[in-house]
């Protein structure tokens, strides 16, 4: 049986050119990106997740995303604001600071960076956590990024990843704790090949055939909803579509794709989800048929519905935080140069540590919850 897809897009040229001074710009921005990075890293994990973590894991938690979050709010400077792409947020509005389980389906390689986006609107940037390839955290500096932040790896084998998500979402259940989880239930970002294997196995099954979406998978957003429920305020449902074409990581340094990002949002109270596995694999099924449908809407109409819900970025408040997080930089920098000998000797263990600590996915633990462990 042959399908027919309808894409997001058609393949065009870029929206912006690849010019000499749009690469130049492009590695300056990777530059400053990376070097801060690795700046914040080295110099604030091993107090700050370490240290800290030791007496109060809800406390280091808020430190960490208090510094990092002034890391990660680079990201939506440089979409928004260097780049020049227009993020149009539509459907609910929802309020700021909540605790949520967020869905997103996944056109690219880069979504899950245009959540930022409305994180950093919301407040919630230092709180934004995904599950993500294990592969990831293996990467330098931006792998021990993830591991700080406390992403999720997966190996995409439930019998190793279902261990592995209970154990760590079991440390997120203090309704305290801010947290902004982000799942991508298709499990891999689209393709076209992808989709007609995804719609091959729904016809087989009697399922939904979907055309921009694949079939989510259910055991994964199952899991995160059954430990996290009770501490939750809402699920948000979130489309992503894109103008012109999907962009790929390339695309957003050099600031040449995608000219609009098109963010939809529902918010959905917990009690709208049924509680059963069955009947809550159901409601997501139903969810993705109508993020399908609303994205075939999207192709029709090049918008969303009820657009407008989100203002733009305030220009001053993003200089602040460049400035804040350029200012750090440089003066640990500065530091590393012309400190002892011992300064130096902190810079190599706090490498060594981190890069350890992130490839064996290894976090300390309160000392006072060791201390209970022992005692009961």
């Amino acid at each position: 049986m042959e399908y027919e897809e309808a894409p997001l897009s058609d393949k065009k040229s870029k929206h912006f050119p690849l010019t000499p001074f749009r690469i130049i710009r492009g590695v300056i921005c990777l530059l400053v990106l990376l070097s801060t990075a690795f700046v914040f890293l080295i110099y604030f994990v091993p107090v700050a997740a370490v240290l800290l973590r030791f007496f109060s894991t809800l406390y280091s938690r808020k430190v960490v995303a208090l510094l990092f979050g002034l890391w990660l709010g680079l990201w939506p400077i440089l979409f928004e604001k260097v780049n020049e792409t227009n993020v149009i947020f539509s459907g609910d509005y929802v309020p700021p600071r909540e605790r949520v389980l967020l869905i997103a389906n996944h056109r690219t390689e880069v979504d899950w960076m245009y959540l930022w986006n409305l994180a950093l609107r919301k407040g919630c940037l230092g709180h934004i956590k995904y599950l993500l390839k294990k592969s990831l955290m293996k990467l330098p500096v931006f792998g021990w990024g993830f591991y700080v932040l406390e992403f999720i790896p997966l190996e995409r084998n439930w019998a190793v990843d279902e261990p592995v998500i209970k154990q760590m979402l079991s440390t997120f259940t203090n309704p305290q704790d801010p947290l902004w989880l982000t799942v991508f239930p298709e499990g891999t970002d689209y393709s076209d090949q992808k989709c007609r294997t995804s719609q091959e196995f729904a016809s087989q099954k009697g399922l939904p055939v979907l055309r921009n979406v694949l079939l989510p998978k259910t055991r994964g957003f199952y899991a995160c909803l059954e430990i996290l429920r009770n501490s939750l305020d809402a699920v948000y449902d979130v489309t992503i579509a894109y103008k012109n074409q999907c962009p790929t990581f390339l695309d957003n340094a050099f600031g040449v794709d995608p000219s609009e990002v098109h963010i939809h949002v529902r918010r959905i109270p917990l009690e709208e989800i049924p509680e059963s596995e069955k009947e809550a694999s159901r409601w997501l099924m139903k969810t993705f048929h109508f993020k399908d449908q609303l994205l075939s809407d999207f192709i029709d109409n090049g918008h969303f519905p009820n657009e407008g819900t989100e203002q733009e970025l305030s220009t001053k408040k993003c200089l602040v935080n460049l400035v804040i997080v350029m200012a750090i930089t440089g003066i640990f920098i500065f530091f590393t140069f012309h400190s002892s000998i011992w300064g130096k000797i902190y810079v190599g263990f706090s490498c060594i540590y981190i890069a350890s600590a992130a490839y064996f996915n290894f976090r300390p633990s309160p000392i006072f919850d060791l201390v209970l462990q022992m005692k009961y």
